[in-house]
């Protein structure tokens, strides 16, 4: 980083403070210091916990499935996944649509940020930079709003998780689409990198990096059951779909497997068959920054050309609506030359990418 661009990014943080404080009155309910802590009763931060990619109702795999391509038609099934489908005992149209990825496509978006709990801002503008980390090389930003926003945010129990890409939009307006379970202003920076940098990738579409074919076969099955359920009380099916399972190629446009991938997990030696470890990424790197800059293209650079499910978790009653999903696909499209909102400066706080 040059002497200019620290300079800015330091005018802009400071910039996001006074504007912060402008939009919340100062002290909000909730806020705490610098030193915030846990208070009783609520979730701690467990730095073992796993993630896993939340997957809709099966209901509504196929709804998600047509948002998707709506959004983004690259995200449609290519020739070369079809035909690789020839060895399939049976093609059902819930089976199609594990082929149809979940990216938002090259226009340029900006996704609303808010929390389920009482949060502080400082917490919050935290949070944000991370997730904002990604945005110094694609077309995706992530802006703080005070209503209810496309991501929403939990730190309660569950671990570390968040639904994949455009599949955000069928989540019901009070459930949370990611969950960063006890994440405090105390907890490290280096969690802070690895953990909501990892998360922020699922919401933008990439899958788990360590479900590569390359990778995938250095796992021993057998032992990967044993391990994730001492570790993580996964059962055999979560241990399949979330490890196990190998990725669809469509999904990763033909680049090379990366173990140091943010998106990569970190596993034992004592899991895979040759007994050497998959190191695991601890935050962003440059494959990774290229891959973003590849399917998210800031304007004026040219986009890429190419072509295990949860039980449910809210009643049919209450998905949502095809207005409403309208609504909110055309939501997330930054309007040029739009007059700026209260919700467009929170945008500043993320300005500290911490990619020192």
């Amino acid at each position: 980083m040059t002497k200019s661009e620290k300079q800015l990014r330091d005018a802009l943080a400071k910039i996001a403070d006074v504007a912060s404080q402008a939009v919340g009155g100062g002290n909000t309910s909730g806020n705490n210091d610098n030193n915030e802590e846990p208070k009783e009763g609520e979730t701690e931060f467990d730095p073992n916990a796993g993630c896993s990619i939340k997957t809709l109702p099966t209901r509504l795999l196929a709804k998600a499935a047509q948002t998707a391509i709506a959004i983004n038609p690259v995200n449609a099934p290519t020739l070369g996944a079809m035909a690789n489908l020839e060895n399939a005992d049976v093609i059902t149209p819930e089976f199609l649509t594990l082929l149809v990825s979940k990216y938002w496509g090259p226009t340029p978006r900006r996704l609303t940020v808010s929390f389920m709990e009482a949060t502080s801002q400082a917490l919050k503008n935290k949070i944000l930079s991370h997730m904002n980390a990604w945005a110094t090389r694609e077309c995706i930003s992530f802006v703080l709003t005070n209503g209810t926003g496309q991501v929403r945010i939990s730190r309660g129990p569950g671990g570390y998780y968040s639904y994949l890409g455009t599949d955000i939009l069928h989540i019901p307006a009070n459930k949370q689409t990611m969950n960063l379970q006890g994440f405090t202003l105390a907890t490290p920076d280096s969690e802070y990198r690895r953990v909501i940098r990892h998360e922020t990738g699922h919401t933008l579409g990439f899958p788990h990096e360590h479900m590569r074919q390359e990778l995938v076969n250095r796992i021993d099955p057998q032992k990967a059951y044993a391990y994730f359920l001492q570790t993580q009380g996964w059962n055999k099916a979560m241990v399949d779909a979330q490890v196990l399972t190998p990725l669809n190629q469509a999904s990763i446009f033909g680049t090379a497997a990366d173990q140091t991938s943010i998106m990569c997990y970190h596993l034992p030696g004592s899991i895979t068959k040759n007994g050497q470890p998959i190191i695991g990424g601890l935050d962003i790197n440059a494959t990774d920054y290229a891959f973003a800059a590849r399917i998210y293209p800031i304007p004026g650079h040219t986009p890429v050309i190419a072509g295990a499910t949860s039980d449910d978790d809210w009643d049919a009653s209450d998905d949502v609506d095809n207005q409403t999903l309208e609504e909110a696909i055309r939501a997330t499209i930054m309007q040029h030359n739009s007059p700026t909102d209260r919700d467009s400066e929170n945008v500043l706080a993320g300005a500290d990418m911490h990619t020192a």
